[in-house]
């Protein structure tokens, strides 16, 4: 009985699929479009809440419609005929903010999406490279590791859920060495310090130099296990440090540890643009110190 029930369910399904036309695919792929700009709409407002509302009586309808509940049907029907007319009155402001916006940007949505992640990512990493060559200066030990395909959940549980814009500022305070976080790391997922006081697996390399600490071990040993880049700020010496791969790439200063990162961390053509901004800036250094006094 469940068998032949289940075979109807299936064929019911399949014969369901193969009706679907292109048209049909066209129009899923519109109305989702619609449901993804009002849930934008809704999310981040007072209209949030009203729209709850209107879903449970929707909900509420369909229920008693199956059940054949007539005067409940009648009663929900005009409520939500008024509400959704109230909803127009009394979020008219918004809904004509948000129709000014769909009119003016819908057809740059996908450029500006995409420059804004080069710029998110661009930022992140002025940011972090300003608060390396901070705590290098100062000789404050530090640990931030960037997230990248494979996910490293497992470390960020380790430690406390910050979820911040990557500032440099917060970074430095984080590494303080009075701060209750500044002896674990800080791990960095879609441009936001999601995670600090995190614990790092330890590589067990031994061709390692002896006089290097835990946090470069640390380093090391997560990006053996995983794809993160893995920055080091040694509290000893101020020495700046990238672990790659199982490779620790040391020397580093603010303006090659700025072109590492976007190496890393960004497309080419943000890497591009960030190398010939460095060559500029110091081109403009080298012609500042020739330029004779008049």
């Amino acid at each position: 009985m469940l068998r032949d029930l289940f075979d109807n369910f299936l064929s019911n399904v399949g014969e369901t699929f193969r009706q679907i036309s292109f048209v049909d695919v066209i129009d899923i792929i519109c109305v989702a479009v619609i449901l993804y700009f009002v849930y934008k709409f809704v999310k981040d407002r007072r209209a949030g809440k009203l729209a709850l509302g209107v879903i449970l009586i929707i909900v509420l309808l369909l229920i008693t419609e199956l059940i054949e509940l007539h005067a409940m049907q009648f009663l929900f029907r005009n409520i939500f005929q008024v509400g959704v007319l109230s909803l127009v009155i009394l979020f008219q402001p918004e809904l004509r903010s948000f129709l000014e916006k769909v009119g003016g940007g819908s057809l740059k949505g996908i450029k500006s999406i995409a420059e804004r992640d080069s710029d998110k990512k661009i930022k992140q990493i002025n940011e972090v490279c300003l608060a390396a060559s901070d705590m290098s200066e100062s000789r404050t030990g530090a640990l931030i590791a960037f997230e990248r395909s494979t996910k490293i959940g497992e470390y960020a549980a380790t430690g406390t859920i910050v979820n911040a814009d990557v500032n440099n500022l917060l970074i430095k305070n984080i590494f303080y060495n009075k701060a209750p976080l500044h002896d674990g790391a800080v791990i960095i997922r879609k441009e936001k310090i999601y995670a600090a006081g995190c614990v790092l697996p330890l590589t067990e390399q031994t061709g390692l130099n002896r006089n290097l600490g835990t946090r470069h071990r640390a380093a090391v040993g997560l990006s053996e296990n995983s794809d993160a880049v893995v920055l080091v700020v040694s509290e000893e010496t101020g020495a700046i440090s990238l672990a790659v791969k199982g490779n620790l790439i040391t020397g580093l200063t603010p303006v090659t540890l700025k072109e590492r990162l976007s190496e890393y961390l960004t497309p080419n053509s943000i890497t591009e643009a960030l190398k010939t901004k460095n060559r500029k800036h110091k081109n403009d250094k080298n012609s500042a110190r020739t330029e004779p006094n008049e």
